[in-house]
């Protein structure tokens, strides 16, 4: 009985002593200042942070790869165990995330005075607490930039460079795919020239919306659960646009498919710096940008395969149909469908989870980051040296639940309220004196660089459609007075103008009318049947006993036109396909691929130099020379001309876009960093909407006023960026 007794007394007081040994060792870690962890990171050698020769403990690997705390003098002298433990505590705990392999972030709060004085705490000076705040992000961003250093760049950073440029991709096939569905959905969905208006500016207006939403939350919430979100809404609101039938719902589904796109640039340009060594961040972020360029090929080369290919349409009575272009829009949800199910693999950016005061999480993806990039390049026994890592205050948000008597729609009122007034209370910080000469200017650039970029590159394509209906108008056909008795029209009849003519008796079978005009003609006793015609007008014609038979002359082609004794039969539903521009629709998608390939050469230039010459001499100097190839656009007076200009462009400006984007992404803090993005983003698309609509109204009457603007808001923008701060060879904030 006695030695039993003693051998369970022996038990529980040895427990006692492992427990009160592991709290000693965290106490020792209260006293430790902050500026000596500084240092320690600063001369690299954070592996263990030395005290007195008492206190030589350090991570140690245990066989299934996790760590915990070792003490060498513990280790040779058995008997101080009994010692230490004299006067345990019964409440004293250990350190759960010591069982997980999680090194104990007692710098985090403890070290600053949160234990013992939450009380004291609480009726802090918010001004005092601000600038304990900042203290924090500047030795944070030191500290997060060194383990950046250790963990390398390697398979990580390439894995997650394919999954982000996918979701980039989605964005630049976003851009493309109302103007290559217009020519063939206009028919479709009888628009007006209004409505095409709208359909076409609508995907800018929801990127507005989206880009300043998404850019906002993503500060709040974390950067890949908001890119899930808005990919999310994209992929689903364009597979239903891809079978909805009215202009309406079309236009509904465009609008929140833009929505949910628009978040892609300012979080993936955010969320992928956030991965990035100083030194790699210019480059990687430029080479990032060439996604964009390959969703435009993308789009072109779908567009090129599928929509002229009217034999893939079907349709279900008169009520539905599905055309090939509704196949071209379901094609150009797939990239981002891929990003979804890739990005699910990813972990959230470990930068985020500091600023928010969540060591663990945030030490844990940089173990993976670690680990991954060093078994990638045969380094598999390196350990992380990090043991703790510093992380920001948090502001005490507490906020009144109504507890569990609370009805659940009220509590998710509430939630979202209060996550309204954190996004909104973050945006405001951007035009906060410490920020506000920094966004106006980059306010300024993003505008004019929008303003000009879009509009020319869409009044390009107008130019040039403009130019073929110019010639093709020189080769019209004019026919005057002439009489045609019992003939038989089986052949395609396309250019031509046929004025005071008459026709008696004649027959039109099975063909295709094609910019046809009949104008004070009489037909009498005709016969028209299996008529498809494009751009064809009777005007001030007289049908006399005259009988259609499922044709699409509609009303509306006949223009103060009399029918005597004239009958229409089985009329053609609805607006039938235009047959007529599939040669003029090769070449709008032959001519946006070239302009998005052009790009290819500025990428790569651009991601070579970044870090070499700097982001502002990018950004203006690619301004500059922009500015001064918009001057050679009066000398393209013909097709091929203007197709090597818009070549030549695109190339040159893209450099601009990848020195703004990573401009961008290092001015701003990481709490207000997508934010920033967001909001710039949100004012380039409004820039496009104002380009594009001022830019399209001089079509066909001069080119002077385009590039005069386009010109002037580029030497403007390329002047305002040399005010701005260079950011090259900085840690990221």
């Amino acid at each position: 009985m006695d030695d039993g007794y003693r051998d369970r007394t022996a038990f529980i007081k040895g427990a006692k002593d492992i427990a009160k040994e592991v709290k000693r060792q965290a106490g020792k870690k209260v006293g430790r200042h902050v500026d000596k962890m500084a240092d320690e990171y600063t001369k690299r050698s954070y592996t263990r942070f030395e005290e007195d020769d008492d206190d030589d403990d350090y991570p140690v690997q245990a066989q299934d790869g996790s760590y915990y705390r070792s003490n060498s003098r513990a280790n040779d002298d058995e008997g101080a165990h009994s010692d230490s433990t004299e006067g345990h505590d019964e409440d004293d705990e250990i350190y759960e995330g010591e069982y997980q392999g999680i090194p104990r972030a007692d710098s985090m709060g403890k070290a600053d005075g949160q234990v013992g004085g939450v009380a004291q705490s609480q009726f802090r000076d918010l001004a005092q607490y601000e600038g304990e705040r900042r203290k924090d992000q500047e030795e944070l961003a030191q500290q997060y930039e060194t383990i950046l250093q250790e963990c390398g760049h390697g398979r990580f950073q390439w894995t997650l460079y394919f999954v982000l440029g996918l979701a980039l991709m989605a964005d630049g096939v976003e851009i493309f795919v109302v103007g290559f569905v217009l020519p063939s959905a206009e028919k479709d969905m009888c628009l007006s020239e209004p409505n095409k208006g709208m359909l076409g500016l609508i995907v800018y207006l929801g990127m507005m919306v989206g880009a300043f939403v998404w850019g906002g939350l993503a500060d709040r919430i974390g950067r890949r659960q908001c890119l899930l979100i808005s990919l999310s809404i994209n992929s689903v609101f364009a597979f239903f646009s891809s079978f909805v039938q009215g202009y309406s719902s079309f236009l509904f589904c465009r609008l929140l498919s833009g929505v949910g796109i628009g978040g892609s640039i300012p979080i993936v340009f955010s969320y992928y710096s956030e991965f990035l060594a100083q030194e790699k961040r210019g480059e990687h972020l430029s080479w990032l940008c060439m996604f964009w360029m390959i969703g435009g090929i993308y789009a072109s080369a779908m567009a090129w395969a599928i929509i002229p290919h009217y034999g893939w349409s079907f349709q279900m009575g008169s009520a539905y149909q599905f055309h090939s272009w509704r196949v071209f829009v379901l094609v150009c949800a797939f990239p981002s469908v891929a990003a979804i199910a890739a990005l699910t693999t990813m972990p959230e950016s470990p930068r985020f989870f500091l600023e928010n005061g969540k060591h663990d999480e945030a030490w844990m993806i940089l173990k993976q980051v670690h680990d991954t990039n060093m078994r990638a390049k045969g380094y598999p026994e390196r350990v992380f040296s990090v043991t703790t890592i510093k992380t920001v205050k948090q502001m005490d948000e507490l906020v009144d639940m109504g507890g569990e008597a609370t009805a659940w729609h009220q509590r998710w009122k509430i939630k979202l309220t209060n996550l309204f007034h954190q996004v909104w209370s973050n945006f405001l910080t951007v035009f906060s004196p410490e920020y506000r000469r920094t966004t106006y200017m980059m306010m300024a650039v993003w505008f004019s660089m929008s303003f000009s970029y879009y509009g020319l590159t869409v009044w390009f394509p107008d130019m040039i459609k403009y130019l073929q209906k110019q010639e093709y108008s020189s080769r019209t056909k004019v026919f005057i007075k002439e009489k045609v008795e019992h003939v038989t029209f089986n052949f395609t009849l396309e250019n031509q103008i046929h004025r005071n003519g008459e026709y008696f008796n004649n027959k039109f079978l099975n063909l295709k009318m094609k910019s046809m005009v009949f104008e004070d003609s009489l037909f009498e006793e005709c016969y028209f049947e299996d008529i498809t015609s494009s751009n064809t007008f009777f005007k001030n014609c007289t049908f006399i006993s005259t009988l259609f038979y499922n044709t699409d002359l509609f009303k509306y082609r006949l223009i103060n036109s009399r029918l005597i004794n004239s009958t229409f039969l089985h009329n053609k539903e609805g607006c039938m396909l235009d047959f007529s521009d599939e040669n003029n629709a090769y070449m709008i998608y032959f001519v946006s691929f070239l302009g998005t390939l052009a790009v290819l050469p500025g990428n790569i230039v651009s991601a070579l130099l970044m870090d070499k010459i700097g982001r502002l001499r990018m950004l203006a100097g690619s301004s500059v020379i922009s500015c001064v190839s918009c001057f050679f656009l009066s000398f393209g007076s013909s097709e091929s001309a203007m197709i090597a200009l818009l070549c030549l462009f695109g190339g040159i400006s893209i450099a601009s876009w990848n020195a703004l984007d990573v401009l961008t992404v290092e001015l701003y803090p990481s709490d207000k960093r997508t934010t920033a993005f967001g909001f710039l983003n949100a004012l380039c698309k409004l820039a496009a909407v104002l380009g594009i609509s001022i830019f399209q109204s001089f079509v066909g009457i001069t080119k002077a006023v385009p590039i005069l603007f386009a010109s002037g808001a580029l030497a403007a923008g390329s002047f305002l960026a040399l005010k701005l701060p260079e950011t090259r060879g900085q840690v990221l904030k």
